[in-house]
C-alpha cells in the first residue's frame, strides 16, 4: 500500500497522505513553489512523517520517469 490515498469521503478524493488529511499537492507546493525545504512542511504538517513525504516524492518520480 502506497502512501498516497484518494477516498471520495476525504477532501472530495483530492489524493492525500495516507491516514491525514494533508494533500499531496501541498508538499509540492511548498517545495516547488514555495521555495520552502522538507524540513519546512514537516514543522508544518506534523501528521506527516519524513519517510511518507520521501516516499510520496519518489512515487512521483517513478511516474515521471516510467513515462516514454
Amino acid at each position: 500500500m502506497g502512501v498516497i490515498a484518494k477516498n471520495p469521503d476525504i477532501l472530495g478524493g483530492t489524493p492525500v497522505f495516507r491516514g491525514t488529511r494533508v494533500p499531496i499537492q501541498t508538499l509540492f507546493d511548498y517545495l516547488l513553489e514555495g521555495g520552502e525545504t522538507l524540513e519546512d512542511f514537516l514543522e508544518g504538517f506534523p501528521t506527516v512523517t519524513r519517510e511518507s513525504a520521501v516516499a510520496a516524492l519518489e512515487e512521483a518520480k517513478d511516474l515521471l520517469l516510467s513515462r516514454p
